[in-house]
């Protein structure tokens, strides 16, 4: 799968347990998260894409994964979910891709990844309005993030030059709700204050 030609870009939002702002990012996940352990769902919307010449677009695929200590600790518990209005052949994709099975940025969080999970196929709703970020699977996870405005009003703030596998630029996010219940993984949390960010994503591996 790693010598396969892909490439995707499109939309990410996360949101986790941490308390806003998340420390793991600015210490090179060294640090300890806020609740002792972190739980935290990755979203991925594609806006266009291909798997060795199989269309991607419009699909969407979920990272969720469980860290008993400080996320470079390792022992991660990581599960998929999969667009199920994606054929076959895109699931597959979807999930090379998103494991890092297929190379690319995910791939270098394999060393990390104690247990998969797995993998689950729902329908998977993806929303974006404004600075506001949402993303619903029935029984699985029901989260929604709202950017942090900056000095321009319209424009959330940003941490630049940092070692996420999505984008070097995010911008910060507050989690509005986070309802994970999917790989024995559960977090609820409706505080408003937990941490979350988003940004356009552009991913290729051959």
């Amino acid at each position: 799968m790693a010598n396969t030609p892909w490439q995707v870009s499109g939309q990410y939002f996360e949101t986790c347990s941490r308390d806003f702002l998340c420390p793991c990012i600015t210490a090179n996940l060294a640090a300890r998260p806020t609740q002792g352990s972190c739980t935290v769902a990755i979203a991925l919307h594609v806006e266009q894409g291909n798997y060795g010449g199989t269309d991607l677009a419009g699909h969407d695929v979920v990272v969720v994964a469980y860290t008993p200590e400080e996320m470079g600790k390792g022992n991660w518990t990581v599960g998929l979910i999969i667009d199920e209005g994606a054929s076959n052949e895109q699931q597959q994709a979807l999930t090379a891709i998103a494991s890092g099975q297929a190379g690319g940025p995910m791939a270098a969080l394999g060393p990390l990844i104690g247990t998969f999970a797995g993998v689950e196929v729902r329908p998977i709703q993806f929303q974006q309005s404004g600075l506001k970020r949402s993303i619903a699977v029935p029984g699985l996870l029901d989260q929604v993030a709202d950017g942090a405005i900056g000095a321009n009003q319209g424009d959330p703030m940003y941490l630049e030059n940092v070692p996420h596998p999505v984008n070097t630029r995010i911008a910060l996010a507050k989690a509005e709700r986070s309802h994970i219940h999917a790989f024995g993984i559960d977090w609820d949390a409706d505080s408003g204050m937990t941490n979350g960010h988003f940004a356009p994503f552009s991913w290729q591996g051959n």
